[in-house]
């Protein structure tokens, strides 16, 4: 009976590792002397003492390896840690920083190479190999990476590789050391959002919320300006002023705000650099910021061919960290996403009236039939909002030249898709649900602005 290749190969792995961590490297120095002294093996040779001289070469780079590994510190008594920040945006730097530490001070100093375990998908600042010269009891190595992708990644291992004066050897170590960072979306709309005046929001440097001039609940008295409308003048006030009064409203608070994030398929195809569910996610977590900002409660639902991930409503800032933390690892299923598993879901666990908000790709609502009978029966309870992601390399081919057959043919199909784009926007707004399909580097700025235009036209 023979053994397994998977149980051989889990010895070999460990032999690997035992080597990795106990083996002692030459150095290019090493190589150096090593010619140098065939160089002078070759001499002896031609003068007819080759044996002797092959004996002295030996011999002097036995001991200077003798004496250049006894000058190095044990590997026991070496300590390594990693600095890694918790979490960081995607496509944002941040510092790594690698720490070495010998029980006391080093009688001599070393030249101290390390390399980190970063995940593929980080791009590193710095490609070269982290080095410094060691001296004293403590040093550090630092580095700059950045997450290119949302998620939750690794830092597993650290190898150090260290050499002494003479520089013939070097002995090299792997420290185990798990540690994990998050990589979130985006969040730069979000901090603007929060950091701006409660009148004047400015979202990717444009101003996104004027002063409310309707609603249904009442807010404070002020001094009657020319342009306010005279039905809401306040009697009662103007007579103990004894001047002009009105009442000023503001658009109802404690709404639910419900945003659907669709994660199939299509979503995961790359507009501008970055694909359409990270740009929706982006964009669903600036208008809950606003939402929360403006009193109202936020629930977010993520789904595919099945339900994903489900928040219930809840208000305040504090929930906007929810919020996060519960889709910022969302990736895009390969497979079709099931519009009646969620709404479904959606019509289930939430009965109050609100606004929802449903961020897809206007392409699966035109190959879904059942999705517009179910937006109606949706409609019935809520006041929908469809937001697509317009693909502007689809609709550059509708004002491309028709210099040949192929250029009027690619421009034929962009035309078809961009009608059929069109047919569908305007089938679903003649039934009452509004559906708005703007770039990708729109889609933050509309959305907010479409869910401040529903809140002062008080429409749920």
């Amino acid at each position: 009976m023979t053994t397994s290749s998977g149980k051989r190969w889990g010895r070999f792995r460990y032999l690997a590792e035992r080597l990795e961590r106990r083996l002692i490297v030459p150095t290019p120095r090493l190589a150096a002397a090593a010619g140098l002294g065939a160089l002078l093996v070759a001499a002896g040779y031609a003068a007819g003492a080759g044996a002797a001289a092959l004996a002295a070469v030996n011999l002097a780079l036995a001991a200077a390896s003798v004496l250049d590994l006894s000058l190095l510190p044990r590997r026991g008594s070496i300590r390594v840690s990693r600095t890694l920040p918790g979490r960081a945006d995607v496509g944002s730097p941040f510092e790594v920083k690698l720490t070495v530490t010998a029980p006391r001070a080093l009688s001599s100093g070393l030249l101290l190479q390390a390399a980190d375990d970063v995940p593929g998908t980080f791009r590193l600042h710095e490609r070269q190999t982290l080095r410094t010269y060691w001296e004293g009891k403590e040093t550090s190595l630092t580095y700059t990476a950045a997450g290119q992708e949302r998620g939750t990644y690794a830092f597993r291992r650290i190898w150090i590789r260290f050499s002494g004066r003479l520089g013939l050897w070097s002995k090299q170590m792997n420290v185990r050391m798990e540690q994990s960072i998050r990589i979130y979306p985006d969040m730069s709309a979000v901090r603007g959002v929060l950091s701006a005046a409660q009148r004047d929001l400015i979202l990717d440097g444009r101003r996104v919320y004027k002063r409310e001039r309707t609603g249904s609940e009442f807010h404070a008295i002020r001094e009657y300006t020319p342009d306010d409308d005279p039905r809401l003048i306040n009697w009662r006030a103007s007579a103990r002023a004894r001047s002009l009064m009105t009442n000023q409203f503001r658009p109802e608070r404690g709404k639910v705000v419900t945003i659907m994030l669709d994660c199939g398929r299509r979503m995961g195809v790359e507009l501008a650099g970055r694909t359409k569910l990270d740009a929706a996610l982006e964009a669903a977590l600036a208008l809950a910021a606003v939402a929360l900002k403006q009193g109202d409660k936020v629930a977010l639902l993520a789904f595919s061919s099945r339900i994903k991930a489900y928040v219930p409503p809840g208000a305040g800032l504090a929930h906007l960290q929810t919020l996060t933390e519960a889709v910022f690892d969302l990736e895009s299923e390969f497979v079709e996403a099931s519009y009646l598993t969620a709404l479904q879901h959606l019509m289930r666990v939430q009965s109050k009236r609100g606004l929802t908000l449903l961020f897809s790709d206007l392409d699966n609502a035109m190959f879904d039939e059942q999705l517009q009978p179910l937006l109606q029966r949706l409609r019935r309870q809520h006041h929908v909002l469809l937001l697509g992601l317009r693909d502007e390399v689809l609709y550059g081919w509708t004002v491309i030249g028709t210099a040949g057959r192929r250029e009027a043919y690619v421009k034929s199909l962009a035309h078809k898709f961009a009608l059929d784009r069109r047919e569908l926007a305007a089938r679903l707004a003649a039934s009452g649900i509004e559906v708005v399909d703007v770039p990708v580097s729109e889609l933050a700025w509309t959305a907010v602005n479409r869910y401040l235009a529903v809140k002062a036209d008080d429409l749920v």
